[in-house]
């Protein structure tokens, strides 16, 4: 069901781009801005939507495709959601793995002049265990750092690399640089504002890193045991060891095996959280934190956040500095 959902999508996104590239076969670059003469921007998901606003600030319009709520390991854009890209000056995706259906945009709106910006591009992937995978046909080649790709990809496995680059303050920095280099690019009369706030946040994502190491590197525990395997990046560099529920991606369901396993190291290692997710169902680390007597707690991947998280004005910095005192609290 999966592979026919898939090439639906396929084709929905063939038929979108060729009507994108029809509609934008005369159109300048500044045809695709906003009424207001805004950089008009569209985003994959939370995170780079986040840091699109933070980067861009007055200067530009950036809707995100993926809704608030919305998990987006499995989300695919409709046919509005393309022709909305297609109507953009720039794009902006994580890239590493975590939209697989971006492949189908490659060139495709070269007619329209909008800029394709894969965020995560020069961060050091980590390599996803095998643990991490579901066992299916198909192949992933990623020579990420000098941007290239090889053109084999699997849709039906989570790839070669770990894709939650975001939740390391260093590699929110080369995203947020990335976004930064093309939004000068795009709209160079206002580099001067977008230099700015890349400096302001690069300096808070300096300080949040530095908040981490201080706080994390001599915790008495060095093990979690969290719902999906999103959160190395954000705590291998820190000496904390992360084992997942599920895999890279939430969608996935543990056998017997698998939850004795969990549930034999949550013991042996005094594991007092057993964390979990606003964006996922809960049942099961609540299942393992009343097998071994632990409570349960949010460990937050920033995928997305909810219609509550939103109004409150909760971002990046916010949800990254509660995730620390929920770990904090976890490992001590």
């Amino acid at each position: 069901m999966k592979k026919i959902a898939f090439k639906l999508v396929g084709l929905a996104l063939s038929s979108s781009i060729l009507l994108a590239g029809c509609s934008g076969a005369n159109s300048s670059n500044s045809s695709n801005s906003s009424d207001s003469g805004k950089l008009k921007v569209y985003t994959s998901f939370y995170p780079m939507y986040d840091f699109a606003k933070k980067i861009g600030g007055d200067k530009v319009e950036v809707e995100n495709l993926v809704p608030a709520g919305v998990e987006p390991h499995d989300w695919e854009p409709s046919t509005k959601d393309i022709a909305k890209i297609g109507e953009s000056n720039v794009f902006i995706y994580n890239g590493a793995g975590m939209e697989s259906w971006v492949e189908k945009l490659d060139g495709a709106f070269k007619e329209g002049k909008v800029s394709l910006v894969e965020a995560s591009k020069g961060v050091k992937l980590i390599e996803a265990k095998e643990s991490d995978h579901h066992k299916e046909d198909g192949k992933h080649e990623d020579k990420h750092e000098d941007g290239k790709h090889e053109e084999e990809h699997s849709h039906e496995h989570e790839g070669k690399y770990d894709p939650h680059t975001w939740l390391d303050p260093e590699n929110a920095k080369i995203e947020m640089n990335n976004i930064k280099e093309s939004f000068i690019k795009a709209d160079p009369k206002n580099k001067d504002t977008y230099e700015k706030n890349y400096q302001d946040n690069a300096k808070k994502l300096d300080e949040l890193n530095k908040k981490f190491k201080d706080s994390l590197s001599n915790t008495k525990k060095k093990e979690v045991v969290v719902s999906h395997s999103a959160f190395a990046y954000m705590l291998n560099k820190y000496g904390i060891n992360q084992l997942g529920i599920e895999g890279l991606s939430p969608d996935s369901e543990p056998d017997a095996s698998r939850m004795a396993e969990i549930t034999k190291f949550a013991k042996e290692h005094d594991v007092k959280y057993i964390f979990f997710e606003e964006l996922v169902n809960p049942k099961v680390s609540e299942a393992i934190a009343k097998e071994v007597g632990a409570k349960t707690e949010v460990l937050n991947p920033l995928e997305g956040l909810t219609d509550k998280q939103v109004k409150a004005g909760e971002d990046y910095f916010s949800i990254m500095n509660k995730n620390l005192e929920v770990l904090i609290k976890a490992l001590n």
